[in-house]
């Protein structure tokens, strides 16, 4: 496991507010202290078929190394905010610049996950805000942050519910997150087709 710069977050509340408290993370997650984190569901359309992409996460990583997981997440340090994070986020580890405009909040969600990862306890308790955006782009002309990422690929959205729900591929990946984009998504296909007619 390779060593990282100690990064502090806030504490918040069950809303998400911060409290005023900062913890660092590695204390935040083997106390199980309450914090923050953004969540970026990159989509596409190929072929008439919704496709989603995936990160799969470095072998290096303190939690579900080689697992795949979110196409962009973070923790978000101290004094930021949910969408400055999610965007910082997909600059450092995809190399994709976006802007407010581009992220379609899905909705937030209460995580709270524990286990043990390299013979240490990990309890992660999170508030996180989940957004969705559009991106054609090729897995190749992504810049990933290899401490982070090792890999990122396009799967059609049904089969990767299935996929998640089944436990068919490695991945720390919530199925009711899946869900909720899935939701979001489909109100705003009808929301752009209603607009077209």
């Amino acid at each position: 496991m390779c060593e990282m710069s100690e990064e502090w977050l806030d504490v918040v509340d069950e809303e998400g507010m911060p409290t005023g408290e900062r913890v660092e993370r590695s204390r935040a997650h083997r106390l199980g202290i309450r914090h923050r984190t953004s969540h970026v569901w990159i989509l596409r359309e190929k072929q008439g078929r919704l496709q989603i992409l995936l990160q799969k996460r470095s072998r290096d990583k303190d939690s579900f190394p080689g697992c795949y997981d979110i196409s962009s997440a973070g923790h978000i340090p101290a004094g930021e905010d949910y969408i400055p994070s999610a965007l910082r986020e997909l600059k450092e580890e995809l190399g994709v610049e976006a802007g407010p405009q581009e992220l379609f909040y899905c909705g937030q969600r209460d995580i709270f996950y524990e286990t043990v990862f390299y013979g240490e306890p990990f309890r992660d308790c999170q508030v996180s805000r989940v957004y969705f955006m559009w991106l054609d782009r090729e897995p190749e002309e992504f810049s990933l942050q290899e401490s982070e990422v090792e890999a990122v690929a396009w799967f059609p959205f049904p089969e990767c519910i299935s996929l998640v729900e089944e436990g068919r591929i490695p991945n720390c990946i919530y199925p009711q997150e899946l869900r909720m984009v899935e939701a979001i998504v489909q109100k705003y296909a009808v929301f752009v087709k209603n607009m077209r007619e």
